[in-house]
């Protein structure tokens, strides 16, 4: 990606200069480029550009809105609040195709069905969206990324409209995430944790063209219909630019995925509660351990729904869960004079967890299936709580007796 960036960054000098004397004859060639996904998270998605041809001038540019670099001044604090800026970079496409044959993707071209006019029309979409005030752009994952600016331009562009295909694969946004980060990695569970109600919306045909292999699949398929005249095909031909070279899938080990580790956790948890019942006494330990990492979670998600203005993260029933006061909650639960306090606050938490467990049958909000495990023993070891801890609460004199784990 630094290597990207860097021929970017050249490439960017050149064309500040070039740009508006960037001139193309009638027959150069207009394409949608596609890069299938890589292994990095930021590559997961894959990537779209625009390719200008023209082997009459000797012009062959590549016209690319995925450019950005994680040395940007509070990159990650800017990325998680939703305030992450990319850019349009222009340069030569002998640049642009070995970096993704380096991190061995598939690279689809496109040739684009367009008329003189058409092709004049999106060389100056592209052209202005490329002045310097305007080639700065705030990122959005699903709404304003790589590749809906590039399907958005060359929309505007025709002399006409663009008629999809009749597409029954509808999918929702959390389904659509899903097909490439898997359904039991790390990445899919933590997408799955900050994503709301929101992203159970069932995707049109337009939004769900935010992934760029979607997108190429829907203009293969899509036709123009001129404003006067005869139904034409928006794509005219397609071809294989670089060839993904057969390697060995990396396998995962199941014992290490989030579904296996929220299930060894419940089954530990079970095992303290039943020593706990044996010998009355609360494991206050594990259990100050599991509402500080559910709290700091809660807190994550809180302000993803308040703060951030990422989209699908708000209306996220993983707060009835992941409640930002159980990180209070884990240090309070050591100081005896909180535990009235505490055995009020467990009560309305256990209202909560049951209310989780609710809208996770009822499909409410999808959530992840390895959250099940962790909602059951939040709710197991509350209840063991106020169990334990009822009739202390109303005997006079306890506070002088036995060990703080006897109060807590």
């Amino acid at each position: 990606m630094r290597k990207l960036l860097l021929i970017a960054i050249v490439s960017l000098v050149f064309f500040n200069i070039k740009a508006q004397q960037l001139l193309i004859g009638d027959s150069a060639i207009f394409s949608l480029i596609t890069c299938s996904p890589g292994e990095e998270i930021y590559s997961k998605f894959g990537h779209t550009a625009i390719r200008i041809n023209d082997p009459a001038s000797g012009t062959d540019v590549v016209f690319n809105y995925g450019i950005f670099s994680f040395e940007t001044k509070n990159f990650y604090y800017k990325f998680i609040k939703g305030e992450t800026d990319y850019q349009l970079g222009v340069y030569d496409t002998r640049y642009f195709l070995p970096e993704y044959a380096a991190r061995n993707s598939m690279v689809w071209e496109q040739i684009l069905n367009l008329t003189v006019a058409e092709k004049r029309e999106l060389l100056n979409l592209l052209l202005q969206n490329y002045e310097p005030e305007n080639r700065i752009y705030r990122y959005n994952f699903v709404f304003d990324n790589c590749a809906t600016r590039p399907r958005d331009k060359i929309i505007a562009a025709l002399r006409g409209f663009v008629r999809f295909s009749d597409n029954s694969n509808t999918k929702t946004f959390r389904q659509w995430i899903g097909v490439y980060t898997g359904t039991y990695t790390w990445l899919k569970f933590g997408i799955d944790l900050v994503f709301g109600i929101d992203a159970d919306r069932n995707a049109t045909i337009s939004e769900s063209t935010f992934l760029p292999e979607v997108l190429m699949e829907e203009f293969q398929n899509a036709k123009i219909q001129p404003q006067d005249g005869q139904e034409l095909k928006l794509v005219s031909e397609r071809k294989i630019l670089i060839e993904k070279k057969d390697s060995a899938e990396q396998q995962t080990n199941w014992l290490f995925s989030p579904l296996a580790i929220s299930i060894i956790i419940l089954i530990i948890g079970i095992i303290f509660t039943i020593w706990d019942r044996i010998k009355k006494r609360h494991n206050t330990a594990f259990d100050s351990i599991l509402l500080f990492v559910t709290g700091i979670g809660g807190i994550i998600i809180l302000y993803l729904m308040t703060i951030s203005i990422h989209p699908l993260v708000k209306n996220n029933l993983n707060i009835l869960w992941l409640n930002p006061l159980n990180v209070i909650l884990a240090i309070f639960i050591w100081i005896r004079r909180f535990r009235i306090v505490l055995f009020f606050y467990q009560i309305i938490n256990i209202l909560f967890l049951i209310l989780a467990l609710v809208a996770f049958a009822l499909s409410i909000q999808d959530f992840n299936i390895a959250a099940f495990p962790i909602i059951v023993l939040l709710l197991i070891r509350a209840t063991n709580w106020f169990a334990l801890t009822k009739r202390r609460v109303y005997k006079k004199g306890n506070s002088n007796k036995g060990s703080a784990t006897d109060f807590i």
